[in-house]
């Protein structure tokens, strides 16, 4: 397997692990204001990048090069500083506000390099 899907397939474990750590609190606190965080990091963080690891696992070709791992990195970032910075915009703190914006065109950044990978042919 590619070496990005081992980095993709690790990330995605950390993210379920950071979703499920959430929903645990919410559900002992019995405060749900940070579902849209919850739901974003396991949607974007768990399940997306399990799915950009699982693409590149079956298109080794499409895994080689600097622009995949290029990719994972602004990808992941995003989705580290988007996952944060919405927990704490939606637990009150408004000043994450333009954090969450930036992060979140990072994110896009990110899928887009990816719709790049998949649309262009493999290196041989």
């Amino acid at each position: 397997m590619p070496a990005i899907s081992n980095y993709y397939f690790r990330a995605a474990v950390l993210f379920l692990l950071a979703g499920i750590g959430i929903g645990l609190h919410m559900s002992i606190s019995g405060t749900h204001n940070v579902i849209g965080a919850h739901a974003h990091i396991n949607l974007l963080g768990w399940v997306t990048s399990a799915l950009f690891g699982g693409y590149f696992a079956l298109n080794p070709g499409k895994a080689r090069g600097r622009l995949p791992l290029i990719q994972f990195t602004i990808y992941v970032l995003g989705v580290v500083v988007m996952g944060v910075s919405l927990y704490l915009l939606l637990s009150g703190n408004a000043s994450a506000e333009p954090l969450v914006a930036i992060s979140s065109l990072v994110t896009l950044l990110g899928v887009l390099i990816f719709a790049w990978i998949v649309w262009t042919p493999a290196r041989h």
